[in-house]
């Protein structure tokens, strides 16, 4: 996903979760050697570096942090760290490290190497495009002047002992810490390789990188002193690159290999899914994205309330699904139904278009107007910003269409007076991790309403921000339900202010080959990693 132009642009928030497509069945095997495909190059492995779905998948297989996710759930789970415990403040987290886990260069990994990663990301001379997730930690703004190169914030008790300090409660911070930025790393093999540790990385993870030929394949291998019992399944994980997608899938169906990593593309998905050969080798997950039009609420006449209501009720959700062979369910809010808030008693608003055609009467617009949809250029969004055309077309309103390379539309669209509507197709923000507060500030909140950001809408409610900032005090175990609720209010009164037509909620397909076990055997990951690759098994 060219998201990795976006978070390059944004830094925000994500992270690996673990969506199963389905309970796991089969009995996993140990052994076995596999095949994916991939069309890019990587260019990275690097956790401090790397922000793409391809490479976020190959990284985690590589490397650790002290939290990360139990596969197929979005429930945290301790990883490098054994135990954690909170101060009464709600500002400082105590990491209890696990004895005995070793880097891929044979030395044992300690609480040093911990304060050492996290400095290294936040330090602006790595160049991290994850740097700004740890701003919550104290010290963190005079390492990102280059003031120093410690975090205050981040002391080493003991060899197995580090504390984190924040500058307020942050009820989103064990999800930072579950974050490939977050993963651990030897300091002497990052000075040893400087700039290359990207391409020679060293870490505590379930398989170890043994070779890597530009613009061929990389090739993993199982680390045989891996801290977890019984992972990884697989031997070794060959990724095959420059394949293209459908020559990738033609070669699946000849068992030449065993995962086409780019998926199904939409042209091929209703031939594989109604092929019998096939069916049960697809794996669909959920995605933490929405798809989703956005109204700029300060150009005329889409300041209008009721025009932008207008526009939510004109829009013919089930259609557009039809043209990408249904592959998403409509939407009515900004969250996607996987995320934690999703309210599924909302409504929202309905297809009415005379409905529609009233309320813009109201608004003095009886006989329309004219104004702009920007979309990425790239099949199939076009056609999806062609049915939304005839939709505002059926209530009198004349959209021309704006078909622009993908880094055009985000310039636009960071630019207050240029882009009345954006069809976020292909550009979506997919969340960081599994927390409401991923899907505000960055794409509704004020912070994001600024020259390059990524709010389009350019929508801001000084009060709707205060109550998700007060939500995401709420760090206390016994707070999160009531936090929880209090997203979910944030964004259904948001929709209020129709600042969004939220459209759909995509799936991911993937495929894989007969040899290989089951949907159970896949875990399919709904932000940047379309599989986990260490729990995965060869028939």
């Amino acid at each position: 996903m060219t998201l990795k132009t976006r978070k390059s642009l944004f830094t925000s928030t994500i992270a690996s979760l673990m969506f199963a497509a389905s309970v796991q069945a089969a009995e996993p095997k140990s052994g076995g050697d596999i095949i994916v495909t991939y069309q890019n190059d990587v260019a990275t492995l690097d956790p401090a570096i790397g922000y793409d779905w391809q490479n976020w998948s190959m990284i985690k297989s590589l490397f650790d942090g002290l939290m990360d996710y139990d596969p197929g759930t979005t429930e945290l789970r301790l990883d490098l760290a054994e135990s954690y415990t909170l101060s009464e403040d709600g500002k400082t987290y105590t990491f209890k490290l696990r004895p005995g886990v070793k880097f891929h260069n044979g030395r044992e990994m300690k609480a040093a190497d911990v304060k050492y990663s996290l400095e290294r990301t936040s330090n602006p001379n790595t160049k991290s495009p994850g740097a700004g997730f740890f701003s919550p930690i104290v010290g963190y703004e005079a390492v990102s002047k280059g003031e120093t190169t410690e975090l205050e914030g981040v002391k080493v008790v003991d060899d197995y002992t580090v504390s984190i300090e924040l500058t307020a409660p942050n009820a989103t911070f064990l999800h930072v810490m579950g974050l490939n930025f977050a993963s651990i790393v030897p300091k002497e093999e990052v000075e040893k390789y400087g700039e290359d540790f990207g391409k020679n990385p060293v870490g505590t993870g379930a398989y170890e990188l043994t070779d890597w030929t530009l613009g061929q394949k990389l090739v993993f291998e199982k680390n045989p002193e891996y801290f977890r019992s019984g992972v990884p399944y697989i031997d070794t994980i060959t990724f095959e690159v420059g394949q293209e997608p459908l020559v990738a899938l033609q070669r699946l169906e000849r068992d030449e290999v065993d995962i086409a990593g780019d998926g199904i593309p939409p042209a091929k998905y209703l031939q594989f899914k109604n092929d019998p050969r096939f069916q049960d080798l697809m794996v669909t997950g959920d995605q933490l994205h929405t798809g989703y039009l956005t109204l700029n609420v300060t150009m005329p006449p889409l300041d209008n309330l009721k025009v932008r209501k207008a526009i939510n009720m004109a829009i013919n959700k089930d259609r557009i699904v039809r043209i990408i062979n249904g592959r998403a369910t409509p939407a009515n809010q900004p969250l996607p139904p996987a995320m934690p808030g999703y309210d599924s008693d909302y409504e929202g608003y309905k297809f009415d278009p005379e409905g529609a055609k009233a309320l813009l009467a109201e608004a003095g617009f009886a006989d329309g107007f004219e104004t702009e949809l920007f979309v990425m250029n790239t099949d199939p969004q076009p056609r999806i910003a062609q049915a939304m055309q005839q939709d505002l077309a059926n209530i009198g309103i004349t959209a021309n269409i704006k078909s622009l390379a993908q880094a055009n539309v985000i310039a636009a669209g960071g630019v207050q007076d240029q882009a009345p509507m954006v069809w976020s197709g292909g550009m979506a923000w997919i969340a960081d991790f599994p927390d409401p507060s991923n899907f505000w500030g960055p794409i509704l909140g004020c912070d994001g309403a600024v020259p390059g950001g990524w709010n389009w809408a350019w929508y801001c409610n000084e009060e709707l921000d205060a109550k998700g900032a007060k939500a995401d005090a709420m760090a206390a175990a016994e707070q999160q339900e009531a936090r929880t609720e209090l997203w979910g209010e944030v964004f259904t009164q948001a929709m209020a202010d129709a600042p969004w037509v939220p459209i759909f909620n995509e799936q991911r397909v993937t495929v894989h080959s007969k040899r290989m076990g089951g949907e159970d055997a896949l875990y399919v990951d709904p932000v940047h990693v379309p599989v986990n690759y260490d729990y995965i098994w060869v028939k």
